[in-house]
């Protein structure tokens, strides 16, 4: 049996993800065959399977670190918010149904077996399985059912390292903290500790990791530098999007809203790292400022963001920049957002009923009860460029527009629509942008420079570049040995 080892964080946004991923290709680059496993993810930002399924975003990075395709067995529980309280639970890869965060208690012992299987698929295919955690195990008051930290490695029994990121401040008191409240059997699972995110002179915290593995018991596995070239990489959540580190501050302006309910966001990833684009990402309460192009992102809930969207006042903000002959770009949720009206008969993102659009094309949306997930590749129309991506999303949409599709797919099918003027375009798939010549066409249509970045070449030597990173900082051979 293959060995496993799992990396909790002392928080949510510490880093695991990263590491997760560094050490996936650290140790894949030593010619052992690795997987990443996370039992729980709560995130709206999900990657399509080639078995027909989502999981979470993060999870498809790190198989990419390890050299092979995300599978559903990767993430078997998928939570996708959908309002403060409650969220879409998605089960090796298909729709498990919704739930709030009180009966979501309830269902973990049923989901339990659910990740049981998925990991030992992994643990039969692998050398090595990384299971990163979800929050923090010192969230003690979801430990009965837990099946995201403490409860899966006790119920698995694979060895835990915690990590803390001593960037947001008091990382001693993280550290020292999580040992305090966790169950002496759970904390006895525990058998090291990686403070992470440092800045400075490293020296200068050699006393602070003394004093935690005295306080604790736990061995100090490694002090690991701010990683800059993270921002570079896909994030795992909308926390990432609150620092808002995507303005350039230069070339054409690109104006994204941060809608509440935002999914996908990676699809401006390739944009964010352009040297002639200026990525705005619009926080809430401010206005859609000026620009070169609008686009409407994805979205977890169409029709409650389509609300929020005007509550901020950017339906004003838009209508003005569309009469100026700006341009805009829908994507997914918000290609729907910009039709006649959307449906939503059978109730699947509140109660039945029918809601205006913004009116900007001639389209209508209808809700349906099935989830189109597959990955594609073909043509946009206006420029015969090649793109490749995937479609995740609930509806169909019909209209006049629709007689001018923005994409025609390799099978003959065509999607999106583009508007009388050709100033408003609009589609379902996801990460057009990551392929240079469809970006291209894009930064062509708003007059900006040509693209001076290979995005896919770029995330591979950023992955690189993290592995050489934690070989230097972390003693591998020595958390290798405490994998079990």
């Amino acid at each position: 049996m293959s060995k496993a080892l799992m990396l909790q964080g002392t928080g949510s946004d510490v880093g695991k993800s990263l590491l997760v991923a560094g050490l996936c290709r650290a140790y894949a680059r030593r010619g052992l065959t690795v997987r990443p496993f996370k039992p729980q993810n709560m995130s709206n930002n999900a990657a399509v399977t080639a078995d027909g399924g989502e999981i979470g975003r993060a999870q498809a990075l790190q198989a990419r670190a390890c050299g092979v395709g995300p599978s559903i067995h990767m993430n078997p529980v998928l939570l996708k918010p959908q309002s403060e309280i409650g969220a879409q639970i998605v089960v090796q890869g298909k729709i498990f149904g919704t739930a709030k965060a009180r009966d979501y208690q309830a269902l973990k012992p049923q989901l339990a077996g659910f990740v049981a299987e998925s990991f030992a698929r992994l643990r039969d295919e692998a050398d090595l399985v990384l299971v990163e955690g979800a929050g923090s195990p010192a969230e003690v008051n979801l430990r009965r059912g837990d099946i995201a930290n403490m409860g899966f490695a006790r119920a698995h029994d694979v060895p835990v390292v915690l990590i803390g990121d001593i960037d947001r401040g008091g990382v001693i008191a993280q550290i020292v903290g999580t040992k305090a409240v966790l169950d002496p059997e759970d904390a006895a699972l525990v058998r090291g500790f990686v403070v992470n995110k440092f800045r400075g002179d490293a020296s200068l915290f050699s006393d602070g990791m003394a004093l935690i593995a005295q306080r604790t018991g736990w061995a100090a596995l490694g002090l690991v530098p701010f990683f800059a070239d993270a921002a570079r990489l896909p994030a795992e959540d909308a926390v990432a999007l609150s620092r808002r580190e995507a303005n350039n501050g230069a070339g054409k302006v690109i104006a994204v809203p941060l809608l509440a309910h935002i999914s996908n966001f990676d699809d401006f990833d390739p944009l964010k790292l352009e040297p002639g684009v200026d990525l705005r990402l619009v926080a809430p309460g401010e206005p859609l400022p000026l620009c070169d192009l609008a686009i409407l992102p994805g979205t977890k809930a169409t029709i409650a963001d389509l609300a929020f969207f005007r509550v901020q006042g950017w339906d004003i903000d838009l209508r003005a920049h569309a009469r100026r002959g700006g341009r805009i770009l829908g994507i997914c949720g918000g290609y729907q957002m910009l039709g006649q009206k959307i449906a939503d008969p059978l109730g699947m993102e509140g109660p039945p009923g029918e809601v205006e659009g913004l009116g900007l094309l001639d389209v209508s949306t209808e809700l349906t009860g099935e989830k189109t997930l597959r990955a594609c590749s073909g043509v946009s129309a206006p420029e015969d460029a090649a793109f490749s991506g995937y479609e995740m999303h609930v509806g169909l949409t019909k209209g006049p527009d629709c007689a001018r599709p923005l994409l025609r797919f390799e099978d003959g099918r065509a999607d999106g629509a583009i508007s009388a003027s050709g100033a408003i375009r609009a589609c379902y798939v996801h990460g057009l942008f990551a392929d240079e010549a469809q970006r291209a066409a894009l930064l062509n249509w708003i007059g900006a420079e040509p693209p001076s970045l290979a995005y896919e070449a770029e995330v591979e030597r950023v992955l690189d570049a993290l592995a050489d990173h934690l070989e230097t900082h972390i003693d591998l051979d020595a958390l290798l040995d405490l994998a079990r």
